[in-house]
């Protein structure tokens, strides 16, 4: 356990580099952020006191060593737009989005998993038949639509929900949170649906498919030989053995959620993680991105590590494989 623990630790940090790497290359090209300060007009000798002061001068790999330096200590620089640091700036957003993000997904668990179930369970009758086609609109449409669609129905058309923004917050330290107070419930019911649906429908699927590959085991067969009840074989059996490759897709699609949130939360104009990168790339605010890419690649490895301890804990058959398993 603890090779396989070390392990995966050598393999993230691997992994952190080369993403920290690869954005920073690609940030070289969005354009020049000294530009986006001064504005066309300004003297060739204010552009090269700023890029001075803002380090823009020095050759790339310095540059880059520097935000290595510096993130290994939890700083990112200054924001080149705002002036402030970028730590800072993620700290206010971060809550938004994960907030966000975990209500999503739990509202994605807990209605795409029993979905799953029945559509299995029932094959052939209509209301699985209509979660299945149900399944292929949510898979087929793109976020912004769900999302503007939601907004032209319940915000314009019956007002039942605001539109865009967070309501108000509760502070708690450092930390904001919306689902302390009424009006952020009525907030944030918009953008988790619209952020759940696709992992919604997935879940159902996979779910749907598990179950009805479980039922086709020979144990499944054997329980029903021994007269155990329906319920019993499948809510004790089958659901209990489906939930492990479940556990893998949810785990993997939380850090998913939060990290493809940015269009939910363009569109509803959320204040978090998401639309302070949008901005940034509008600006050429290199520290932001990089810092952003290098946080949710963070978060990805995180989740992929918890995940498979989990499988350590779940499947008894990885215990006894020991290392040979990875």
């Amino acid at each position: 356990m603890f090779a396989f623990i070390l392990r995966r630790l050598v393999q993230a940090v691997v992994v952190l580099v080369a993403v920290a790497f690869i954005s920073f290359l690609l940030f070289q090209y969005v354009g020049d952020p000294v530009v986006f300060l001064l504005g066309q007009d300004a003297r060739p000798e204010q552009i090269r006191e700023l890029r001075a002061s803002l380090g823009l001068d020095q050759p790339f790999f310095v540059q880059f060593w520097h935000f290595l330096v510096h993130a290994a200590q939890g700083e990112f620089g200054l924001s080149l737009r705002q002036g402030a640091k970028v730590s800072r700036l993620i700290a206010e957003r971060f809550p938004a989005t994960l907030e966000l993000s975990l209500v999503a997904a739990l509202l994605a668990l807990l209605v795409g998993v029993p979905m799953g179930v029945y559509a299995a369970l029932r094959r052939g009758s209509f209301l699985s038949q209509t979660f299945m086609a149900l399944s292929l609109l949510g898979v087929s449409l793109p976020t912004f639509l769900i999302g503007i669609l939601l907004i032209l129905v319940f915000s314009v058309g019956l007002g039942w929900f605001p539109s865009f923004g967070r309501g108000e917050v509760v502070q708690w330290g450092w930390w904001t949170s919306g689902l302390g107070t009424r009006d952020g419930w009525h907030h944030i019911v918009l953008p988790a649906i619209t952020l759940a649906v696709f992992q919604l429908t997935l879940i159902m699927r996979l779910v749907r498919a598990e179950m009805l590959e479980v039922l086709r085991t020979d144990y499944i067969k054997f329980a029903r030989a021994r007269g155990l009840s329906d319920r019993a074989i499948h809510f004790g059996h089958a659901l209990k053995n489906t939930l492990v490759p479940v556990m893998t897709i949810t785990g993997l699609q939380l850090g998913g959620l939060i990290a493809f949130a940015i269009i939910t939360e363009t569109v509803f104009q959320w204040p978090g993680m998401g639309l302070l990168f949008i901005q940034a790339i509008t600006f050429a605010d290199i520290p932001v991105m990089a810092a952003y890419l290098c946080l949710i690649s963070l978060i990805f490895v995180v989740i992929n590590l918890v995940v498979d301890l989990l499988y350590f804990v779940v499947d008894p058959r990885l215990r006894v494989g020991g290392s040979g398993a990875h």
